[in-house]
């Protein structure tokens, strides 16, 4: 298994983000959080950020839709120069077309679930997603605490996916350190998404290196 680590730039610089999508150059993408204060309390950026981030990023960008209405803007977002675009299932009024339209807008369709959300609707239809992200905090702020009671759905997806013999990516967010990393890998994600523990790190690029060595760790050790 493959490990990607996707940092998440909701913890860079705000004033700075070329500077800062350079220092996490090591990286398989940058997490881009996507927040409309309606689905969660917060506000962060749009499709024009995205634009300008897809234009400087050495990296590719892997957007997260926390937003109403997923349905009417996912491909928007994927037009933009996102290579992956995720939407919540408890936003999403039909989650298979909206994952098709991002297909067909040239990115990776991926669908998230909230900590208390059950797996079964997506698994059910594991086919039509290229990621699964399973939410280990509350979505809608960084710098939580990792939420070890989402382990159990953490497998549940995995194996599914295992059986299935699908290539679909398996990614956790939040709260992810060197610490919680081994736990969720050992659960059977491959793609982590960091953002405190990179971006406040004096070394981003030696924080991603042991992010990714711990997990291969934690994978061969099973």
């Amino acid at each position: 298994m493959s490990i990607r680590i996707h940092p998440s730039i909701l913890a860079a610089d705000f004033a700075n983000f070329e500077r800062e999508l350079q220092r996490i150059g090591t990286a398989d993408a940058a997490h881009v959080d996507i927040m409309d204060a309606h689905f969660v309390p917060n506000l962060t950026f749009g499709i024009p950020m995205v634009e300008r981030l897809a234009e400087v990023s050495p990296i590719p960008l892997d957007a997260h839709l926390m937003i109403d209405d997923p349905d009417r803007w996912a491909a928007d977002y994927a037009r933009a120069g996102a290579a992956s675009v995720t939407f919540h299932l408890e936003a999403a009024a039909d989650p298979i077309a909206t994952a098709r339209s991002i297909r067909a807008a040239g990115a990776r369709a991926g669908v998230a679930l909230k900590p208390g959300t059950a797996a079964d609707t997506v698994l059910a239809e594991l086919a039509e997603f290229d990621l699964i992200l399973v939410m280990t905090v509350e979505p809608g702020f960084g710098g939580q605490s990792f939420m070890a009671d989402t382990m159990p759905k953490l497998r549940q997806v995995a194996t599914a996916v295992a059986e299935h013999g699908s290539s679909t990516l398996i990614q956790v967010d939040g709260g992810i350190t060197t610490e919680t990393i081994v736990e969720a890998a050992a659960h059977g994600a491959d793609t982590f998404v960091a953002g405190s523990s990179v971006f406040r790190s004096s070394d981003p690029a030696e924080a991603i290196a042991e992010l990714r060595a711990v997990a291969e760790r934690s994978v061969r050790s099973l």
